[in-house]
């Protein structure tokens, strides 16, 4: 191992103009090409900017643009660091061979098995399901089964932690020694005959048969490690075991791996994360060079003081101080409140208050622990007649959306069964459930074989549609001749929001007009499928609302203020099983909420919060004794609670 810790080691004689801006440290990991290269990047310390910048380096340096491949978590990072790689290289891009390979790892394994799915047995049109179609048929097999001793997301939960870890169904039916193990091992089979029948694959899929075909064909391996000779992996820390080993069978002998991330803000284990792919990087590849990024950009010092003051507690993690030459700012507000209804009266009063000072709704974030806290607030802040919006409520989710997705799915691939369900009667054709029971079955339809045929004709007509038009113009084209548009073709406020919304998905085809057809409709489905709820914040942020989100959520965003609400034992940090894999991680998601803000921040905490129905006492988080009083400022009452007008009224709408 190689560590640069000396400013003078950095620097270069001649600066480039793609190297002006960095600090030294950010340098010495641009400046490094051959080998593997670790970058421990802290929370605000430009490691987007330090891999975009990475990337031109190696293309100034002669390194075709196609021979790189970065690989990252959610297409919004994904789209960031491609618009801002052309950004920086303008011309000098577009002079290069070919392009970088910016992508997901979900959609690196669609691009790899659509390329080669000959070899990985499957069609090239095979679709892609989402949670609620895996859910849909595990449901659907426990109610064959007649037991609901076990919910289909418990039973989902368990297949997907087998597929992400890479155990197969086989493995783990050889295994399967209790009641549940067995009904898992039970459903498990029928849920992969489902997607084996509909030529399809689930999230999980994705990366594990990728593997599969990488990691048995020395033939394919062989051309990969060809091709991109130069690997970045973004979120490091949060990469699973199956993502873990189809990088370094891409990486090779060569080593040309450059990883950045920071166990501090690896709050995923329970989604298949292993905190061990970084902290053994170091082993794994004994040559490597470490580079720490330690200077914070995005908050103040007072904000930056408090982050390493809760993080400093855990043990199981690279060493690491964030510095900040930002201005100290203002005190971080605490507030104990009697309950619930005070702490969102709380949030309501101080957002107003942030308003009037000139920052942009938009630039305010309220984050929480678990979902059910969103309520309160929302009563709170529409009462108060503040713009808002949640996160997770996402476009594709959308009724009116998936309908018209399903009907593209199902063109480019007819044994799409679910699809064909969900689509038969939207709008209703005269097909109910008895005709549809004897299409699946292949029986005689009689009477109805006439509405049968032309639904049948109304799908190869949008079929030919995708593989000859324009991708917005397909879209446009399926909307129209599937009947939906005249649907919601009514005068209610209701039809006009859902034809606006599947107007949208037309628009949103146009990214990928220059696709030959149907390629552009299958990227359109791939965006859809893997799209994350931070991709939905970025595709559609109202520039005028407060965000409400879970602390998960806010995972690689930033605003100018944020709340952080709930802070009480139990609640954050959480004391729900199935999140508690390392009991450091609750730690680690209290300093990635903390490192969100830029300007300001407020912690606040219930004494008092209604749980199943009843009233219980709460005690404050035991994170906020790890921040030094002198960083605080408590409020121990607000305009409301001096002056009961509106928080008065807010009790009695309630």
């Amino acid at each position: 191992m190689t560590l640069l810790p000396f400013p003078q080691d950095f620097m270069v004689s001649s600066e480039v103009s793609y190297l002006k801006g960095l600090n030294d440290r950010q340098k010495a990991a641009v400046l490094h090409i051959d080998g593997p290269l670790l970058i421990v990047a802290g929370a605000g310390a430009g490691k987007t900017k330090t891999i975009v910048h990475r990337i031109a380096h190696l293309i100034e340096e002669g390194v075709p643009a196609s021979s790189i491949l970065a690989v990252t978590f959610t297409n919004k990072a994904a789209g960031e660091m491609r618009e801002r790689v052309q950004k920086l290289l303008g011309n000098a891009l577009r002079q290069a061979q070919g392009t970088p390979l910016v992508a997901t790892f979900h959609s690196l394994g669609v691009r790899l098995l659509r390329e080669f799915h000959k070899e990985a047995g499957i069609s090239r049109s095979f679709s892609i399901w989402d949670r609620d179609d895996s859910l849909r048929t595990v449901k659907s097999e426990l109610k064959r089964l007649d037991t609901e001793e076990w919910t289909p997301r418990q039973i989902l939960g368990a297949i997907s932690r087998e597929k992400g870890g890479g155990k197969s169904l086989e493995e783990y039916g050889e295994r399967a020694s209790t009641r549940r193990e067995r009904m898992v091992a039970q459903v498990w089979e029928r849920y992969e005959q489902a997607l084996k029948a509909e030529d399809s694959l689930d999230f999980d899929d994705l990366l594990v048969r990728t593997l599969t075909l990488v990691r048995e064909s020395p033939k394919i391996l062989s051309l990969l490690q060809n091709r991109w000779r130069y690997l970045i992996v973004d979120e490091y820390q949060d990469t699973s075991g199956v993502q873990y080993e189809l990088m370094k069978l891409l990486c090779g002998e060569r080593g040309n791996m450059c990883v950045v991330g920071d166990l501090d803000q690896c709050i995923y284990t329970w989604r298949q994360a292993e905190i061990g792919n970084l902290l053994s990087f170091e082993r794994v590849f004994p040559k490597v060079k470490v580079v720490r990024l330690e200077q914070n950009y995005r908050s103040t010092r007072t904000i930056v003081a408090a982050a390493n003051a809760v993080i400093e507690k855990n043990t199981n993690r690279i060493p690491k101080t964030l510095f900040s030459e930002n201005e100290t700012g203002d005190p971080i507000t605490m507030y104990g409140a009697l309950d619930e209804r005070y702490e969102a009266w709380f949030v309501v009063e101080q957002a107003a208050t942030l308003i009037d000072k000139g920052v942009p709704a938009h630039e305010i974030a309220v984050l929480y622990r678990e979902n059910a806290q969103s309520r309160v607030l929302e009563e709170a802040l529409l009462h108060a007649g503040l713009p808002y919006r949640v996160l997770g409520t996402r476009f594709f989710e959308r009724k009116e959306v998936k309908d018209v997705l399903s009907y593209l799915r199902v063109a480019l691939n007819p044994k799409a069964k679910s699809d064909f369900v969900r689509i038969v009667g939207v709008p209703p054709r005269g097909i109910g459930k008895v005709t549809l029971d004897k299409m699946l079955s292949g029986q005689p339809l009689g009477a109805t074989s006439t509405k049968v045929a032309a639904f049948k004709e109304t799908l190869a007509v949008i079929r030919h549609a995708l593989n000859t038009l324009p991708t917005s113009e397909a879209v446009r084209f399926c909307i129209e001749a599937s009947g939906i548009q005249k649907m919601y073709g009514g005068n209610t406020e209701e039809d006009a929001e859902h034809l606006g919304n599947v107007r949208e998905l037309a628009n949103l085809a146009s990214k990928y007009e220059s696709d030959e057809p149907p390629l552009g409709i299958e990227r359109l489905l791939e965006e859809a499928a893997l799209q994350s709820e931070q991709d939905e914040l970025d595709m559609n942020r109202d520039k005028g609302a407060i965000s409400l989100m879970t602390v998960h959520a806010a995972k690689g965003l930033e605003f100018d203020a944020v709340f952080v609400v709930g802070l009480e034992q139990g609640l954050f940090p959480s004391i729900r099983n199935e999140e508690a894999l390392d009991p450091e991680e609750e730690r680690r998601l209290f300093y990635v909420a903390l490192t969100r803000a830029r300007k300001y921040l407020f912690l606040s905490y219930a004494c008092e919060r209604s749980k199943y129905g009843t009233r219980e006492r709460a005690l404050p988080s035991e994170f906020l004794s790890d921040i030094d009083a002198r960083l605080l400022a408590d409020v121990t009452s607000t305009p409301a609670q001096k002056k009961s007008g509106l928080l008065d009224d807010f009790y009695e709408i309630r």
